[in-house]
């Protein structure tokens, strides 16, 4: 599995930029793979949702293990998985939990600066602490998974505006110091502020695609390393089914089948 971990870290190395459709099943893991992505990331609110729960911290662990077991199983490629705050409040259970992510076949995740409830982010020297020690975890495990380290001081609006991108590029670089392989920055739209975070983190960077935000390319030529879309793409398709559900319920026809796989071509991609 080790290689599987080089060649996602290496895929880091920008240009070109790394994409990442978030998945969150088997299925949805196959299409992307089958699309020729190198990599995939999970969407933790994704997973949650298809497992019955909602976002937040709420799903518990084994059940996380499992989803993303079957996910890992059923494609070839590298994937890093989304594991919010890791389920753990300390290093050391944090780190254990990497080791169970890993043994399920992931070979990167992602970790997360805020605990669920939490109104602040956790203090730079604890997540610096849980990040090393997961790091040195992986590196003894003989698979020395890719670390993404997650700051949401933008994503969840902490601090004034005005520190937000002080406190982001303060925190990654400390992320990095500590064994982190890139640095995710949620919440960041403007392609000034995202320039200031290329320059100022030393390191590569993960931008959340949204509505809204620079395209693949202008991100690119930005400096940035690896783009995610989260639960984007979940959403998506729930979007769909509920279009499906008011299309059966009020016309009473079925304009979603025109768009539908053929029943074949999704049946080999799960063989």
């Amino acid at each position: 599995m080790n290689d599987l971990a080089d060649r996602l870290r290496q895929l880091h190395k920008a240009p070109p930029i790394l994409v990442l459709p978030n998945v969150w099943d088997a299925v949805s893991a196959r299409i992307v793979e089958a699309e020729g992505y190198p990599a995939l990331a999970t969407t933790s609110a994704g997973m949650a949702n298809s497992l019955g729960y909602a976002d937040g911290g709420a799903v518990p662990p084994s059940e996380m293990l499992q989803a993303i077991a079957r996910i890992t199983g059923a494609v070839k490629v590298p994937v890093s998985a989304d594991v919010e705050h890791g389920y753990a409040t300390t290093p050391d259970a944090l780190a254990d939990m990497v080791l169970r992510v890993i043994a399920a076949g992931a070979v990167g995740v992602n970790l997360e600066d805020i605990v669920p409830g939490a109104t602040d982010l956790e203090p730079l020297l604890i997540q610096c602490d849980k990040i090393a020690t997961v790091a040195k975890a992986a590196a003894k495990s003989g698979v020395r998974a890719v670390v993404n380290a997650r700051t949401d001081v933008f994503l969840k609006g902490i601090g004034v505006p005005e520190s937000r991108l002080g406190v982001a590029i303060e925190r990654g670089n400390a992320f990095l110091a500590a064994g982190a392989d890139c640095v995710f920055v949620p919440g960041v739209r403007d392609k000034a502020t995202i320039a200031s975070l290329v320059a100022g983190i030393r390191g590569p960077v993960n931008i959340l695609g949204v509505k809204g935000s620079p395209t693949v390319p202008e991100l690119e030529a930005l400096g940035v390393a690896r783009l995610s879309v989260g639960s984007g793409p979940h959403r998506a398709t729930a979007a769909l089914m509920r279009a499906i559900a008011r299309e059966l319920k009020g016309a009473g026809t079925y304009g979603f089948a025109d768009t539908a796989i053929p029943y074949d071509e999704v049946n080999n991609l799960m063989r």
